[in-house]
């Protein structure tokens, strides 16, 4: 079973997913090449409300009023040299969770799948997409 890492404020994708599209946390995720993270004064539009009072939510409530990020540990991280756009993923009709498995299911996120050169491939090939060098990486650098 992966390992997972400890997150500054506990978060359940389970609990969240119900009552939130990925796209309000995610929002540059159909737009761009990462899929991006909320500010904590994003997730306080809710939680003004929610939890107010629990410790987890006071720490995100300092964070937000004190205008820093949360600093989250990234669990899923592709190497610099290679491309890799959520939007164009999301407009092949290619499910978040082919890549990063049943997050709607989880409580703590690991990762579950491998995001190697040979996973993305046979995912190419699966799917009919193409396999060109080009297509991921920048030639000629």
């Amino acid at each position: 079973m992966p390992v997972s890492q400890q997150q500054p404020v506990p978060f359940s994708h389970k609990q969240h997913a119900p009552v939130a599209d990925c796209n309000l946390c995610h929002q540059k995720a159909s737009k761009g090449e990462r899929a991006g993270l909320p500010a904590a004064a994003q997730c306080m539009l809710c939680h003004a409300g929610i939890k107010k009072d629990s410790p987890p939510i006071q720490t995100l409530a300092a964070f937000a009023r004190d205008g820093k990020l949360v600093p989250w540990v990234r669990v899923y991280r592709i190497p610099d040299y290679v491309f890799f756009s959520h939007a164009t993923h999301l407009e092949g009709k290619v499910e978040c969770s082919a890549c990063h498995g049943p997050v709607a299911e989880r409580e703590i996120l690991v990762k579950e799948l491998p995001t190697d050169m040979k996973s993305c491939i046979d995912c190419h090939k699966a799917r009919r997409a193409t396999v060109t060098c080009n297509a991921c990486h920048e030639l000629g650098q």
